[in-house]
């Protein structure tokens, strides 16, 4: 149910796997979850939002096809669909974290997680806020603290005007859509401008760039 106590959530699964794609579903109705649609690769995902549009859509990393990465980009980057996406994967790599997250991710569940997790996590995007599983918080949180022993922080290129406002609707969660709907820009520029800001404040993804944001007051 969702946090007003009102209707389900309701979900597409996209997961190449049939019997994990199936078994979660399971568990996800029986969270009292709406699982509206269970789907086998990325395509399917975009076309499956599209029809039902769902309040999250719960993506695998690697399928065939299309990746997970780049549907995320498509459906976060369609402005007739306002669901969000959270990231389901056995992958904990900062790489592909960051990836995700740049692409418009709300969250990064390890498939290792307990199913409460999930459910967090999709309660979380459906909220418009992000929830990342305890393993992965915690690898870039040590990125972070490696970063500023290392004194990262302190040679950085100035940011634009621009990469400023983006910036500062990162900070408070705002999606890629989002961003661009404030904007008035496209969701593609928007990715370009987040990794612009990444590349310049030294940091891997939006989560710690909102928190180099805040710490050295940029925003």
């Amino acid at each position: 149910m969702d946090g007003d106590g009102g209707s389900a959530l309701r979900v597409v699964i996209a997961d190449d796997h049939p019997f994990y794609r199936e078994g979660l579903a399971g568990l996800l109705r029986e969270c009292g979850i709406d699982v509206v649609a269970s789907v086998p690769n990325a395509e399917a995902a975009l076309r499956a939002a599209r029809q039902h549009q769902p309040d999250v859509v719960v993506m695998d990393l690697n399928m065939p096809g299309v990746s997970g990465i780049e549907a995320t980009a498509r459906i976060t980057g369609d402005a007739a669909l306002t669901c969000q996406v959270l990231m389901l994967t056995v992958s904990a790599q900062e790489s592909d974290v960051t990836e995700a997250i740049v692409a418009g991710a709300r969250g990064y569940v390890l498939k290792e997680s307990p199913v409460e997790d999930v459910v967090a996590g999709i309660e979380a995007a459906a909220a418009g806020q992000s929830f990342v599983s305890p393993r992965v918080a915690t690898l870039v949180f040590q990125r972070l603290q490696d970063a500023e022993r290392a004194g990262a922080a302190e040679a950085v290129t100035p940011l634009s005007p621009r990469e400023r406002e983006v910036l500062a609707l990162v900070a408070e969660g705002r999606s890629n859509q989002e961003i661009a709907a404030e904007l008035l820009i496209s969701t593609s520029t928007v990715r370009h401008h987040i990794s612009s800001i990444l590349v310049k404040l030294q940091v891997q993804n939006r989560i710690q760039a909102a928190v180099h944001a805040v710490r050295s007051r940029i925003v």
